[in-house]
């Protein structure tokens, strides 16, 4: 079911100038809980969901509100969407527990997972769009997940590749623009449940690396367009997870995990910035905060 604001709370879409820290709220709501921006590859628009559905909010449009995207008859989306490189095309995550390629021009989607017992949720687009890295999670019996590992699949369709395999939660995994790298956020090096911190692997799995060790709980590891720098979702220690509503700050770093800091404090968490969030001139992010009044 799509999460929806409480009484009082408000979606706040901003986009953030990482060296001046020039913010720009381009779009404020009391209504739909938006979440999870991408950039068009011309910059020129975000796309986000809310209420189970796609949008595209043009930018500098002088406060014209997200325009919704029709897929027809198409399951709730939840958060997890990323651009397909070929600018026509995004692959979204869907209630139906699958990954769809969805045409930007509205359409029919195209189901790309595979009937495996699985829940999955996308994350990162190969840079020549060939392969998809997605996080699986399988439900027991009892209805309980099963801590998340992380997979490939061509984005056409075909057979998964298991990239880990381990009893430690492993999420948000994201490709690097020359394609030597995932990024991903692990408990596996924990120090207490939930203490989740940033790594990158090759592409098949292997050579994993620890790239942060503080007492913060680090998700969502995004790498911007020239391959230099991380930004990444840092929540208080001792939280669980990657819950909403949580006083949370937005880092960054270089890649190999260096020159830490601090580029935003807000109110968020879940939906902020759970996918690939530069703009394509590696300036900007996006965000969303969600404040009470």
């Amino acid at each position: 079911m799509p999460r929806t604001l409480a009484p009082g709370q408000r979606s706040r879409i901003v986009t953030l100038d990482v060296d001046s820290g020039d913010a720009r709220v381009v779009h404020e709501s009391s209504e739909v809980l938006y979440e999870a921006p991408n950039w068009s590859l011309d910059g020129a628009s975000l796309y986000l969901n809310g209420d189970g559905r796609l949008f595209r909010l043009m930018l500098g449009d002088g406060g014209t509100p997200p325009e919704r995207i029709d897929l027809g008859d198409f399951p709730d989306l939840n958060n997890d969407h990323v651009l397909d490189p070929d600018g026509m095309h995004i692959f979204v995550s869907a209630d139906d527990g699958h990954i769809h390629r969805v045409p930007l021009a509205g359409g029919a989607p195209t189901r790309i997972t595979n009937d495996d017992g699985r829940l999955h949720f996308l994350h990162g687009v190969s840079p020549d769009g060939a392969a998809l890295a997605y996080v699986g999670v399988e439900v027991a019996a009892d209805g309980t997940w099963t801590p998340p590992n992380l997979f490939r699949i061509p984005a056409a369709g075909g057979p998964d590749m298991q990239l880990t395999d381990d009893a430690f939660p492993d999420d948000g995994p994201e490709f690097s623009p020359d394609g030597e790298w995932i990024y991903f956020n692990s408990e596996r090096a924990r120090t207490a449940p939930g203490h989740a911190q940033l790594f990158r692997m090759r592409p098949d799995g292997t050579d994993p690396e620890q790239l942060t060790a503080d007492e913060r709980v680090n998700w969502f590891p995004h790498v911007s367009p020239d391959g230099s720098r991380l930004a990444y979702v840092s929540f208080p220690p001792g939280t669980e997870g990657h819950p909403a509503d949580r006083d949370v700050i937005l880092r960054l770093c270089a890649t190999d995990g260096t020159g830490i800091r601090d580029v935003r404090r807000l109110r968020g968490g879940q939906g902020t910035m759970n996918v690939p969030s530069w703009s394509p001139d590696g300036s900007r992010i996006a965000f969303v905060e969600y404040p009470v009044a």
